[in-house]
């Protein structure tokens, strides 16, 4: 999957995969069976954009995000950022390219450490790549603060003594800490009240304007995603089922799975809501300890055929940059 434009993508995901082993025997454990978490993902990200990722829990969101920052090693595939494969290096060179990529994690509060201050959280980075050091040090941990909505005099308190709010501009600013051009946001605003969530999204729009930013924004909330998204990418079962522009996906969604998705986010306009009819999937989501052969959605898709159940659907290119992957279309 290609934009045609290489020189402005940033990050390049080709046929990833992370299948999880699963074990049995309390002596000698020998592997009986694979979570097919991600089961062969791509896409890609220009610089400067924002790809959200959207799909029901355990779709394999997470480990997308945590296989690009090599937090989880992948099975197979590649990960291309700034020109090199990721899954190709560790070490000292991981670790520096490790710099310009960043995290913001869904739980504001487990992702904290509650024995040190938030001036150390906040500098940790700094330390970690030797970017600064004493006055310099502290002038830039104030100076992130202060970025993020929060006064400087506050690094010397711990995370108990912050909102859920407060904590979560306080992983934000841990994550530009090193001067990062990516930043992976795992449902940062989802464990946030909404009037929170968004103030939180303003902030990630603003930050990424002012330091040009690019983010890969995961999140189940549509509404949020449409917020801030440049483009969508749609999964299902450990797959990516449709990829378009954010108004091209909300307003012309070509899946049968993104379409029912779609159809349970309330509009707020009480006449076309009454028009509408939800579409309801029957039956649950399989495991992905065995997911189905051909494509992942043909059990609980309404217009599936015989060739669904045989045959993995590749994304294609219908005009226009909308990726889909489906026989029907």
């Amino acid at each position: 999957m290609t934009s045609g434009t290489q020189r402005d993508i940033l990050l390049d995901v080709r046929d990833l995969k992370m299948y999880f082993p699963v074990t049995s025997g309390v002596v000698v454990q020998r592997q009986v069976a694979e979570v097919k978490a991600v089961d062969g993902v791509n896409f890609y990200i220009r610089i400067g954009e924002t790809l959200g990722l959207v799909g029901e829990s355990g779709c394999g969101k997470t480990t997308v995000g945590r296989c690009i920052l090599q937090l989880y090693r992948p099975t197979s595939g590649q990960i291309i950022f700034k020109g090199r494969d990721l899954c190709e290096i560790d070490g000292t060179e991981l670790q520096k390219m490790r710099r310009n990529m960043q995290m913001i994690f869904q739980d504001p509060s487990g992702s904290l450490n509650p024995r040190l201050t938030v001036g150390s959280i906040i500098g940790e980075p700094l330390r970690v790549h030797s970017l600064a050091h004493g006055n310099q040090y502290r002038e830039r941990v104030a100076e992130l603060l202060t970025i993020c909505g929060l006064k400087p005099h506050m690094a010397t308190r711990y995370p108990h003594e912050f909102s859920g709010g407060e904590r979560q501009r306080i992983g934000i600013a841990r994550a530009l800490a090193p001067n990062p051009d990516f930043i992976v946001c795992d449902e940062p605003v989802s464990a946030l009240d909404v009037s929170i969530q968004a103030q939180i999204i303003n902030l990630l729009v603003e930050l990424q304007k002012k330091f040009n930013l690019t983010y890969l924004f995961i999140a189940h909330d549509l509404a949020v995603v449409r917020h801030i998204s440049d483009r969508v990418a749609v999964m299902y079962l450990g797959r990516i089922v449709e990829i378009a522009s954010r108004e091209e996906l909300y307003e012309n969604p070509l899946h049968p799975y993104t379409q029912a998705l779609l159809s349970a986010v309330p509009i707020p306009d009480p006449i076309v809501e009454a028009r509408r009819t939800a579409i309801i999937l029957p039956g649950d989501v399989p495991s992905p300890l065995g997911p189905p052969a051909g494509c992942h959605f043909h059990t609980r898709c309404p217009v599936a055929m015989a060739r669904c159940q045989e045959q993995i659907p590749q994304l294609r290119d219908l005009g226009g940059q909308h990726w889909v992957a489906c026989f029907r279309v």
